[in-house]
């Protein structure tokens, strides 16, 4: 994360990452004409993305081309 990233994080805070709602309870969604708020949370920024790092180990699993592996005779 960049110095600047990290100074912004610190003055304003973390996103909050709760929806808003309507008056009748349900989500509302992202105005897209308004680029720097995102109407679809209370705070109006959108939450960091909490996905697995690039440098991650995968999950193991089946091997590949063990399902349609020949039989030996």
């Amino acid at each position: 994360m960049s110095f600047w990233k990290r100074f912004v994080t610190f003055m304003i805070g973390e996103p909050t990452g709760e929806r808003a709602r309507d008056s009748k309870g349900r989500y509302k969604a992202d105005d897209k004409s308004t680029a720097g708020v995102n109407e679809a949370y209370k705070d109006g920024r959108t939450p960091t993305s909490k996905t697995k790092p690039k440098g991650a180990p995968k999950k193991r699993g089946r091997p590949k081309g063990s399902k349609n592996k020949k039989k030996a005779k």
